[in-house]
């Protein structure tokens, strides 16, 4: 990794940028993100492209091609149009392909949300990004009609239909010559994702073609590939798709390559090693609490997992005795971590062992910073520039970082300041081997699973109660999940309200990874003359066990 000092205006310190160990390479960012992922598709049309793990269902590349424009013919026909947005409320599965590539080729937005989201979550981002279509199972259906039935917004299943649902057959079923010429400008907005930032509430993400292409590009393309896949691999997607770091890595980045994509719906840890066997996985992409399953699993020694040749983790750290744990179990595998963030586009920095002419790499260590990248790590309480092994805020800048917020330019400066740079809220240094560590966080964000997890949602929702006169939500470590969140609660006068009581409250609220695992009642929440909450005097709290 190249170190610069840029020349700055007189009387303004000289910034000190890091830069990837790979060269820079030509990213042909003019094109949008399906023509883009497509472009080699002449080279392995018939090679599977799509394995439905659940049924065995194979499609080649020239299959998902022809159903992906099928799609887009039938997302025009239906009256989406350039620039609308439609939302994926689904669990992994091969629509979840089609519908985002359809939508790309009539450009299209796609929103991604969690299918376990409770109604009024699915609302909320449903409301903000003003979707004009839901593309769900029927399971999930019911969650999304009062809000579509009130806002004329159709929901479409892509299994049985109950009444007032549309099928996916719709689409699929659509003439692909109908499909409309759209001229797609580079900064047009193909992902919507939702994240929580460095504070405050879920913001709609603004990932451009130009956004996306430059991360699968950064992560796959070139002589010496940051990320190397091939079209002879099989990477396995059980990560979530409406996680950014899913939708990116996985389909995005096999499709570039002509790779095979062997879908799993959720995480089962016999099933996972069943699928692993019998297709041949060689890219096993994962966040920590899977490989801890791996890592701890006695069964996982019954099953010949030798083709993996590369396990990917990402969403969350991974400490260095569990990476050690897992190489045990895979031998054969390479092992290592990226770092991303959503607004990032998401990914910031990657391990140098998974290129195709590999580095060696330090257990704990995330990588270094994506290639056609900058990176810089601030002093968090003056902005100085710092350099190699003193930690600060790690910043990235580059055309793979997000548009902006959706309808939120204050959050957007607050993040991107005015010379582009990207400002993390995550805490790191990069040491003399060129390698990035995370060390902490300065950003509230929870992290459960590598799921985000917003305390001021929670906040919220707990100050609306009655019984409630002030609350505040932090992170609490825990072994599977990596952090929960806990709530410090201040009673209203004479209140009696039980933990138990405020857990269930929160509970019929919100998805699962938000509920809220421990409570402690207080007289006060600490907070800054300001009235921002205080949450590190808290963090301390629970660390030494004293929590009132």
């Amino acid at each position: 990794m190249e170190v610069k000092k840029e020349e700055q205006p007189q009387q303004q310190q000289t910034e000190i940028i890091f830069r990837s160990k790979l060269p820079d390479i030509y990213i042909p960012d003019h094109l949008p993100l399906h023509s883009y992922c497509l472009e080699n598709i002449s080279n392995f049309s018939s090679r599977p492209c799509v394995i439905d793990g659940a049924n065995g269902d194979i499609y080649t590349y020239a299959d998902v091609e022809l159903t992906a424009r099928r799609v887009g013919a039938g997302l025009h026909k239906m009256g989406i149009k350039q620039g609308e947005v439609i939302m994926l409320l689904l669990q992994n599965c091969t629509e979840f392909v089609f519908a985002f590539l359809g939508a790309s080729y009539i450009g299209a937005t796609s929103t991604t949300a969690n299918p376990f989201y409770m109604p009024a979550e699915i609302e909320k981002q449903a409301k903000a990004s003003k979707c004009r279509l839901i593309i769900t199972q029927a399971c999930y259906s019911e969650k999304a009609m009062s809000f579509a039935e009130e806002n004329d917004v159709k929901v479409m299943c892509i299994d049985t239909p109950p009444e007032g649902c549309l099928h996916f057959s719709e689409l699929t079923n659509a003439d692909e010559a109908d499909l409309p010429t759209v001229k797609i400008n580079r900064d047009d907005v193909v992902a919507l994702p939702y994240s929580s930032g460095t504070t405050g509430l879920p913001k709609g993400v603004m990932l451009t073609h130009r956004g996306q292409v430059t991360s699968v590009d950064q992560q796959v393309d070139g002589d010496n590939p940051n990320l190397y896949f091939h079209s002879e691999d099989v990477i396995l997607c059980v990560l979530p798709l409406f996680h950014v770091y899913s939708l990116n890595s996985v389909p995005l980045c096999a499709l570039r390559v002509g790779a095979a994509i062997l879908i799993m719906q959720k995480f089962e840890i016999i099933k996972l090693l069943e699928l692993i066997n019998k297709y041949k996985v060689t890219i096993a992409p994962f966040v920590p609490p899977i490989v801890l399953a791996i890592a701890k699993s006695p069964v996982v020694d019954e099953y010949d997992l030798s083709s993996i040749r590369t396990v990917m983790s990402g969403a969350a750290p991974m400490g260095k005795e569990l990476e050690d744990t897992v190489r045990a179990k895979l031998p054969n595998a390479k092992l290592g971590q990226g770092y991303g963030m959503t607004e990032a586009g998401p990914v910031l920095a990657m391990c140098l062992a998974f290129a195709k002419e590999p580095f060696e790499i330090k257990s704990g260590s995330c990588g270094t910073v994506v290639r056609n990248a900058q990176m810089k790590i601030l002093d968090p309480d003056t902005g100085a520039s710092l350099p190699r092994n003193q930690p600060g805020e790690i910043c990235i800048r580059g055309h793979q970082i997000m548009k902006g917020y959706l309808n939120d330019p204050e959050a957007t400066e607050r993040t991107i300041d005015k010379e582009g740079w990207l400002h993390t809220g995550d805490i790191g240094y990069i040491d003399d081997d060129d390698e990035l560590f995370i060390v902490d966080r300065l950003k509230e964000l929870i992290k459960y699973k590598g799921f985000q997890v917003a305390p001021a949602e929670l906040e919220a929702m707990l100050i609306a109660h009655p019984n409630v006169s002030d609350a505040a939500v932090v992170s609490m470590k825990d072994e599977a999940a990596g952090e929960v969140p806990v709530a410090f609660i201040v009673r209203s006068n004479g209140s009696k309200i039980t933990e138990d009581e405020i857990k269930q409250y929160i509970s019929k609220q919100v998805v699962f990874y938000k509920r809220i695992y421990r409570v402690f009642f207080v007289e006060t929440i600490p907070k800054a003359p300001s009235g921002k909450i205080l949450r590190k005097d808290l963090r301390a709290r629970l660390a030494v066990g004293v929590p009132n």
